[in-house]
């Protein structure tokens, strides 16, 4: 029986050029990858948001969108932010390969592309992307809340969990914009930074969240990892009057915040089934039969506090 043939890798390439999409399409395919084609920015934005690419070879220079604002808004795209972007440009000149670098690309080729070189640059570029994906699966295999920033205070890499859990303290689907303006202001004055430095981030008139600086991790690479403000307390608060676990206390505390189970689910990187399996043993524990009761007691708890 033959063995199953390995998923190819996928590359998405942007060209305005017929005959530059038909030459790269031939040699790109005859090295193994699956290749889809985009004659625009604005295509190429339509086609991300169906499939994710592994990496996406992108035009500097086409007509209403170029290269640099297409890149920019892929970028913002959080499905495909670390997807690696090696621009064609036939443009040489140091500003435009700058530029190039600053609209978010890894790596620039000179027209006309020399398919050996290209082949070689999409390897490299696709093992480093590998490996800083393997290293952000392990942190979201752990649960942390940890999220990287450069030195201006942008956000260079987030786990899911971090998002999560900024979007539910914050109320809002752009709470992490709110925590960008906070971390830029400090990182202004990082020069008196320590490890474990706090920033606390006050929302709606309450404390919302907590950033602990964890330290450099490189030349322009800041970790921090986030907690719910107070949370450790309120957490200890109900493991210790209802014998939970630290598992069933986290969903209790979403709970008496009035978080639905899909919301709960997402901020603690948990599947719907498990989400109600923690709520049978609080159920339980607690001595009530639904949700109600339950973060009416867990509410009770906290208020003493």
């Amino acid at each position: 029986m033959a063995e199953p043939a390995l998923p190819r890798d996928i590359v998405l390439l942007v060209d305005d050029s017929p005959e530059a999409l038909g030459f790269l399409t031939d040699a790109l395919e005859q090295s193994g990858f699956s290749v889809l084609i985009a004659t625009s920015g604005t295509a190429a934005l339509g086609i991300v948001e169906r499939i994710t690419p592994d990496l996406i070879l992108l035009d500097a220079v086409m007509p209403a969108m170029d290269g640099f604002e297409t890149c920019r808004r892929l970028k913002a795209n959080a499905a495909v932010a670390q997807v690696p972007v090696i621009f064609m440009t036939g443009l040489t000149e140091t500003e435009h390969v700058v530029h190039a670098l600053e609209s978010g690309g890894v790596d620039y080729l000179s027209k006309p592309i020399n398919i050996d070189e290209l082949r070689a640059r999409i390897r490299v570029h696709l093992r480093n992307a590998r490996s800083a994906q393997s290293a952000r699966v392990a942190l979201d295999a752990a649960g942390r809340h940890l999220l990287a920033v450069k030195g201006d205070g942008a956000i260079h890499w987030s786990t899911p969990q971090a998002t999560r859990l900024v979007n539910a303290a914050m109320g809002s689907d752009d709470g992490m914009e709110i925590v960008v303006r906070h971390i830029a202001g400090w990182m202004r004055d990082r020069a008196a930074a320590v490890r474990d430095s706090i920033i606390s981030i006050v929302h709606a008139g309450q404390a919302a969240l907590q950033l602990a600086f964890l330290g450099a991790i490189g030349p322009d690479e800041y970790l921090f990892r986030l907690t719910a403000a107070n949370q450790r307390r309120d957490d200890e608060a109900l493991r210790q009057r209802f014998s939970l676990t630290q598992r069933e206390s986290e969903v209790l505390l979403w709970i008496a915040k009035g978080k639905a189970n899909r919301d709960i689910g997402e901020i603690l990187g948990l599947s719907a089934r498990t989400v109600n399996k923690h709520l049978e043993q609080i159920y339980v524990k607690l001595g009530v039969e639904n949700r109600a009761s339950a973060a009416v007691k867990a509410t009770h708890v906290l208020h003493e506090m």
